[in-house]
C-alpha cells in the first residue's frame, strides 16, 4: 500500500509544474503538461487504452461509491449515452442539511494550509485524473456524445490544462499580498510606531459547480479548482445527463484530500432525482458563497438575479458570428469553416452560427465569388469533409439530447437550404443519433429572417446571412454581440480598413476575435494558458476562463496586526 503523501513530498513533486504554469500564464506561449495522444499513457501509474476501457466498463451498472460522504439519503442515476446505451451507474443523493455543515467543518485546516500547499494538493488531484484519462474519455464520450478522440482530448488533457490554469491564477493572486510585513512609521524625536502585520487569504465559503451536459470536465474544472485552490470547499452538482465524469473527479479529489491529511468533505457530489431541480435549492442556501455555471441563458440569468449571497460566474449562450468579406486563400477558408461547423455537431458554445456574407459576393484568390457561390462551395466543403461515414462519425459524435435534434429539424423551414442535414449510421453504436450540419440562407435585410439569426440555435445549424456591405456586416456583428453575446467572433478579409473595423467592434463589445484562420487552428478552439475563453464583457458570459478576475473574488485578505 502506497504511503500517504506528505506536504514536503507534494511540494517536491508538483512545485516545478506550478512554476511552469505560472510562467505560461505570464508569457501566453504554448505549454501543456498533459499529453494529447492516447499512446502517451500506460506508464508511471497511468492507464493505457485497454485498462482505461476496462475501468470504465467496470463502472457500468454499479454504484459509484462515495460511502464516506455524509448525508447520503438515496441513490440516483439514469444516464443514457447519446450513443444509445444505458450506463446504469448510480450515485449518492445528498441530504443537504447534513452535507453542507460537514463540508464547512474542514475549511479551517484547508485555509490554514496556505496557497502553496493548497495548490500542490490540487495538482496531485489533477495528476491522478490525468493518469485515468482513458477512463475519463469513455465517461465523457458516453455522457456528452463527443466522439472518442474529442472526448479524450477535450475531456482529458484540455480540461486538465484548464484546471491547472485556474490553480496557477489562484496561486498568483493569493501570493500577491505577502504573508506578513513589518510596518514602521517615523515619529520624529519620539520612538517610531512599529507594527507586525499578518495577512491571510480566507475563503468565501462553499463553492457550487453546476455542470453542463456537453463539456462536463472542460467547463467544470476551472471553477472547481479555482475555488478549491483559494480555500473554499466545493460542492459539485453535475448535469443529470452527465454525472459520471464529475463524480469520478469528486471521488479522486476526496481520496487525495484524505491522504494529504485534509477533510475529504471539502469536495462533495450532489446528484439529483429526475426533475428535482436541486441546483435552484442549493443556489439559495446561505452556505453557498460562489457559483460556477455553464448552460442556458434563462437559468444563468436566474442565478445572477436571485443568488444574492453568492459570487456568480456564468457562461451562458451567445450568437457566434463570422464575417466573410474577402480572402487570399479561398480553399483554406472553406476547409477551416467546414471543420468549425462540423466539429462535435456544432454542440460547442464557440461554434459559428451566423456567416455574414455581402450579397454582391466576395473577392478571393480564385476570382470574385457570388453569395450563392460562397454558400454552395461551403456546402460542398462540408459534404466533402463528412462524405465518408467513418470520418463523419469521428468528427460529429452524437447529438447530445432530443432538443438539439428538434432544433436541427426545424431549421430547414427557416429559409432556403444550402446544405441539407443527413443521417449517419454508426457502425459500433446503432442507437446513436448522428446528423450532419444544415446551412440555411437568410437575408439580413428582411425582418422576418432576423428572428432566426438573432437567436441562438445550439447544434449543427448555421445561417448564411446576406448583408449589403462590409460596413453593414460589422454593424450587425456589433449589434449581435451587444444584444445576444458571443463567445467567439471570426472574420475573413484582405482589406485593412475592414479588418480594423471588425477589430474595433470586438474591442468595444468585448468579444474574442480570430482573423483569417485557414490552417489547423479553428475559431471554436481555445488553448489553456494562452487563449481566454469568453471575456466576461458581453451577455454570453460574465467571466473569462481563465483570468485574474475569475479567481480574485473567491477569497478575501484578512489582516491581523500587533504592536511589535
Amino acid at each position: 500500500m502506497a504511503a500517504e503523501p506528505t506536504a514536503h513530498e507534494l511540494l517536491r513533486k508538483h512545485r516545478p509544474t506550478l512554476d511552469q504554469a505560472l510562467e505560461a500564464i505570464r508569457t501566453r506561449a504554448y505549454w501543456s503538461p498533459h499529453p494529447e495522444h492516447p499512446k502517451a499513457y500506460g506508464e508511471n501509474g497511468s492507464l493505457d487504452a485497454a485498462a482505461g476501457k476496462a475501468a470504465f466498463d467496470a463502472l457500468l451498472g454499479n454504484r459509484l461509491d462515495l460511502a464516506d460522504q455524509p448525508g447520503i439519503d438515496d441513490w440516483v442515476g439514469g444516464e443514457v449515452s447519446p450513443y444509445g446505451i444505458e450506463l446504469g451507474v448510480t450515485y449518492p443523493h445528498p441530504d443537504i442539511d447534513v452535507l453542507l455543515p460537514a463540508m464547512r467543518a474542514g475549511q479551517r485546516a484547508w485555509r490554514d494550509a496556505g496557497p502553496e500547499l493548497r495548490a500542490v494538493v490540487c495538482l496531485e488531484i489533477l495528476k491522478r485524473i490525468s493518469d485515468r484519462t482513458h477512463q475519463f474519455a469513455h465517461a465523457v464520450m458516453h455522457t456528452s456524445g463527443q466522439a472518442f478522440m474529442m472526448a479524450f482530448q477535450a475531456g482529458g488533457p484540455h480540461a486538465q490544462d484548464r484546471g491547472l490554469e485556474a490553480v496557477a491564477y489562484a496561486y498568483a493572486e493569493q501570493v500577491r499580498t505577502p504573508e506578513q510585513a513589518e510596518w514602521t512609521k517615523p515619529q520624529g524625536k519620539r520612538d517610531p510606531l512599529v507594527l507586525t502585520k499578518r495577512f491571510t487569504a480566507v475563503p468565501r465559503g462553499i463553492g457550487l459547480v453546476i455542470g453542463c451536459n456537453t463539456f462536463p470536465t472542460w467547463n467544470g474544472y476551472p471553477g472547481l479548482f479555482a475555488s478549491l485552490a483559494t480555500g473554499n470547499a466545493v460542492l459539485v452538482k453535475p448535469h443529470p445527463r452527465a454525472v459520471l465524469p464529475l463524480a469520478l473527479t469528486v471521488r479522486i479529489a476526496r481520496d487525495v484530500l484524505a491522504e494529504a491529511g485534509f477533510d475529504p468533505n471539502l469536495v462533495a457530489l450532489a446528484a439529483e432525482h429526475p426533475g428535482e431541480g436541486i441546483a435552484k435549492t442549493l443556489a439559495l442556501r446561505p452556505e453557498i458563497k460562489i457559483i460556477d455555471y455553464t448552460g442556458s441563458t434563462a437559468f444563468g440569468d436566474w442565478l445572477e438575479t436571485n443568488a444574492h449571497q453568492t459570487q456568480v460566474y456564468t457562461e451562458k449562450a451567445g450568437v457566434n458570428t463570422v464575417i466573410v468579406h474577402s480572402t487570399d486563400d479561398y480553399q483554406g477558408m472553406l476547409s477551416n469553416l467546414a471543420f468549425s461547423l462540423s466539429l462535435y455537431s456544432g454542440q460547442m458554445c464557440t461554434t459559428p452560427q451566423n456567416l455574414l456574407i455581402p450579397r454582391d459576393g466576395i473577392a478571393t484568390d480564385q476570382g470574385h465569388k457570388s453569395f450563392d457561390e460562397v454558400t454552395a462551395d461551403l456546402a460542398r466543403a462540408v459534404d466533402g469533409l463528412l462524405g465518408d461515414d467513418a470520418r463523419a462519425n469521428a468528427l460529429l459524435g452524437a447529438i447530445v439530447n432530443p432538443d438539439v435534434k428538434a432544433r436541427l429539424e426545424a431549421a430547414a423551414g427557416l429559409g432556403e437550404v444550402a446544405l441539407a442535414s443527413r443521417e449517419v449510421a454508426h457502425p459500433e453504436f446503432p442507437g446513436a443519433v448522428v446528423r450532419t450540419p444544415v446551412i440555411v440562407k437568410l437575408d439580413g435585410a428582411k425582418p422576418d429572417d432576423e428572428a432566426a439569426y438573432m437567436s441562438e440555435c445550439f447544434g449543427p445549424v448555421s445561417f448564411a446571412v446576406a448583408v449589403d456591405s462590409a460596413a453593414d456586416a460589422v454593424e450587425l456583428l456589433r449589434r449581435t454581440v451587444r444584444e445576444k453575446g458571443a463567445m467567439t467572433v471570426g472574420a475573413y478579409t484582405t482589406d485593412a480598413a475592414t479588418e480594423q473595423a471588425v477589430e474595433e467592434a470586438c474591442l468595444e463589445e468585448a468579444a474574442q476575435l480570430s482573423l483569417n484562420l485557414t490552417g489547423g487552428v479553428y475559431v471554436n478552439q481555445t488553448a489553456a494558458f494562452s487563449d481566454f475563453h469568453g471575456s466576461g464583457g458581453n451577455p454570453a458570459a460574465n467571466a473569462a476562463l481563465t483570468d485574474s478576475a475569475f479567481v480574485a473574488n473567491r477569497f478575501r485578505v484578512v489582516e491581523v496586526r500587533r504592536e511589535a
